[in-house]
């Protein structure tokens, strides 16, 4: 008799954690990625990926940002999942999103996620540098009798700085720290036997007290009672 098989279904999200971080700086391609899933994945009434479930991937690429142009980016993609009773199942997953992120983000659907874009970082770099050299220059202006020409010449030296560094620094690596969440999507349905997966009737019922009757006895006399 063929056991009974349960699918989930293509386009299926599930909320995992990452359990090792990832950086840009010191990530290689082929290098592994675990998680572990904070949210059961119900259909139809059974829970086919119970939470705690532990995921493992693989990066595929590494980017790092150029000192002009382009950002961080890498790919990376899902192999297999290892449920609570020890049962390892092929995934087809591709990451989905990067729940709560104010850095990187998912570009399109092939598992890439993209540093934010830097211009604030860059403009900020260079205004620091212009105060910077501006300051310097009124100093300068002021030993030599000419503090409002300083002034100018300074924040003009030191725009000239900021915007140097920033050519010649890159721009910042994508830290995806331990902890955070990941969502991850099936590319293709992934199939589960009927005995490897639990149900919403299969959690155990609340505790109940029990009381055993007390055991038979005499009644009670009232005093002097024969």
């Amino acid at each position: 008799m063929q056991p009974d098989v349960y699918t989930v279904p293509a386009g299926t999200k599930v909320l995992l954690s990452l359990k090792s971080g990832i950086n840009t700086k010191t990530a290689r391609p082929g290098d592994g990625v675990y998680l572990v899933s904070t949210f059961p994945v119900v259909v139809h009434g059974h829970v086919l990926i119970p939470a705690g479930a532990y995921v493992q991937g693989v990066i595929d690429r590494v980017k790092r940002a150029g000192h002009v142009r382009g950002r961080a980016e890498i790919n990376l993609h899902f192999t297999s999942m290892i449920f609570p009773d020890g049962r390892v199942v092929p995934i087809p997953g591709l990451v989905d999103g990067l729940p709560g992120s104010t850095g990187p983000k998912v570009v399109g659907n092939e598992g890439k996620v993209e540093q934010a874009a830097t211009k604030g970082h860059d403009a900020a770099t260079i205004a620091k540098g212009a105060g910077i050299g501006a300051e310097g220059g009124v100093i300068g202006g002021a030993a030599g009798g000419h503090a409002l020409a300083g002034l100018g010449y300074g924040s003009l030296a030191g725009a000239a700085t900021g915007a140097l560094y920033t050519l010649f620094s890159r721009g910042p690596d994508i830290n995806i720290p331990a902890g955070d969440s990941v969502e991850m999507v099936l590319q293709r349905p992934m199939s589960l036997e009927a005995r490897h997966r639990a149900t919403a009737n299969d959690a155990p019922a609340p505790m109940q007290q029990q009381y055993d009757p007390l055991p038979d006895r005499a009644p009670l006399k009232k005093p002097n009672q024969p």
